[in-house]
């Protein structure tokens, strides 16, 4: 058996896990809302809503000229926090999730503005989770989008292909979502690792690239959010170097039982 110290804890949430879902998404016409609604009911995810800060704006109007100024605000200057609309607060821990579904409308070639301002602030703690993207558009590519969600999210691990839904399709999009659940392996993702007992005093922890527990055991194995095992020791202190950012599942084994702790490692 081996015993190991406590020492600094880097990233630590330490619970039993289903991986578990977030949707998060800004509808102007209501589109994207009929799309993420359907989505909530296939696969029970939470879900939460972008909406400006400023109440009573008419996008449409002249021609969409208020959201076409946003836009361009945002491609000028895409590094600074004033480019950005206002968005009321969202009251939503990131840190429960361990994917993100983002869904939104296409903006002149490029994600709506208000879903940019909530991703510029909020896209670094999106590090290592699943992220998936839903774009609604009438006719034009999604590409812009992607690569806007790419920019805000840097470090987020994104599942293909992304679903585009056209406006004319939005009241038909049951089977598209269900066809890119299955595409993307969404129960796979969400439910390969199952559940397993926990033991509120032993702990791991993640301190310059090392996984040390704080209590015995004789074997730890760490598996990816696919199921995967990616590592396994019963060495004391355990080198992560050679992992990709990202949440794992780490199981011990201590003998006499198996508990298991959630532990992000972000580079």
């Amino acid at each position: 058996m081996k015993k190991l110290i406590l020492t600094l804890v880097v990233a630590l949430t330490a619970i039993t896990i289903n991986a578990k879902t977030l949707i998060v998404y800004y509808s102007f016409t209501n589109n994207v809302h009929t799309i993420v609604t359907d989505l909530q009911s296939q696969t029970g995810a939470d879900m939460v809503r972008i909406e400006p800060s400023e109440e009573g704006l008419d996008y449409a109007a002249n021609n969409y000229a208020i959201g076409s100024a946003l836009i361009s605000a945002i491609r000028n200057n895409p590094d600074d926090a004033a480019s950005y609309p206002g968005i009321k607060p969202v009251d939503v821990n990131l840190d429960e999730y361990d994917m993100v579904i983002v869904a939104a409308p296409l903006w002149w070639s490029n994600m709506a503005a208000p879903m940019q301002t909530f991703l510029f602030h909020n896209g670094a703690k999106m590090a290592g989770k699943k992220i998936g993207l839903i774009v609604s558009s009438a006719s034009s590519g999604i590409s812009g989008v992607e690569a806007d969600a790419h920019r805000l999210i840097p470090d987020g691990d994104f599942v293909t292909p992304s679903l585009w839904i056209r406006s004319s399709q939005t009241s038909n999009g049951h089977s598209l979502i269900a066809n890119w659940l299955e595409q993307i392996g969404y129960n796979t993702l969400t439910s390969a690792i199952e559940s397993v007992a926990t033991d509120k005093d032993m702990n791991i922890n993640v301190s310059s690239g090392i996984i040390y527990v704080d209590g015995e055991f004789d074997s730890l194995a760490l598996y990816n959010l696919s199921g995967g095992k990616v590592l396994e020791s019963s060495q004391n202190g355990i080198g992560i170097t050679a992992l990709a950012s990202g949440i794992y599942l780490a199981q011990i084994n201590t003998g006499k039982h198996t508990v298991s702790r959630k532990i992000m490692i972000n580079r």
